[in-house]
């Protein structure tokens, strides 16, 4: 009988701390921000769609076309990220050990914010009307249930195309896309389906309100346990594939 196989080597930059992504963390968190208020300003200012049912189609179409341009930048950026449950979920899910998940918590996350909250004081700077960004409009216990099931389903299917190493950049995106999008839009009347804790930050910043109890636990506590939660389950339900003997 001939000897198995090795194993694959995994990939160099798997589950490995590359200081360099802080920047483009930094750089997409804050054009994120300014991404999303551009295309509300779009749907309801220069196209005029307010209360139109034109205007979620309008706002569909054109967050699909930068959710693509963003997830362009993150694969040339060779993994930078705007949204901290991204990299979260990235080095739970990772080989990469608990220096992996210090740099992420404590390194890439604050970055992610800084950003986002330069974002918003650049694009309200430039673009007044732009508005204050999305408000819990429900009690406070149903918001935080309503953030945390949907990062939960969100966080599942992102970290299931990940290890099933879906290698088509357009259907892999076109998935995750839907997906979010179609959360964004059933929890937007109640948390605005933020589903980004460092986006959330940032406008409540703006606003004075960030260090309230409601924020933290609707825009922060409950999207993060749900991440955990998230992450846990696609493990425990996906086993790494076995190396048959040949």
């Amino acid at each position: 009988m001939s000897p198995a196989p090795p194993p694959p080597s995994p990939s160099p930059s798997r589950g490995r701390i590359r200081p360099w992504l802080v920047v483009g963390d930094l750089v997409l968190a804050a054009m994120w921000v300014c991404a999303g208020a551009l295309v509300k300003l779009a749907v309801y200012g220069v196209l005029g769609l307010g209360g139109r049912p034109e205007a979620d189609a309008a706002k569909v179409a054109l967050s699909l076309i930068y959710m693509f341009f963003f997830a362009w930048l993150e694969g040339v950026t060779g993994g930078a990220s705007y949204n901290p449950l991204t990299v979260l979920a990235g080095a739970l899910a990772s080989p990469g050990g608990p220096s992996l998940y210090l740099f992420t918590a404590f390194v890439r996350i604050p970055a992610q914010v800084l950003g986002s909250i330069l974002g918003v004081k650049l694009i309200r700077a430039a673009l007044p009307t732009v508005g204050k960004g999305a408000r819990l409009s429900v009690g406070v216990h149903h918001g935080a249930l309503a953030e945390g099931l949907a990062t939960f389903m969100v966080v599942m299917v992102s970290v299931t195309l990940k290890k099933k190493e879906m290698k088509g950049f357009f259907m892999k995106t076109w998935i995750s896309s839907i997906w979010k999008m179609s959360l964004h839009i059933l929890s937007s009347d109640i948390t605005g389906g933020i589903m980004n804790p460092a986006s959330a930050f940032a406008w409540a910043y703006a606003r004075g309100d960030h260090t309230t109890f409601d924020h933290l636990l609707v825009y922060w506590l409950a999207p993060l346990q749900a991440t955990l939660l998230g992450v846990w389950v696609v493990t425990f339900l996906i086993k790494p594939k076995k190396i048959k003997e040949q």
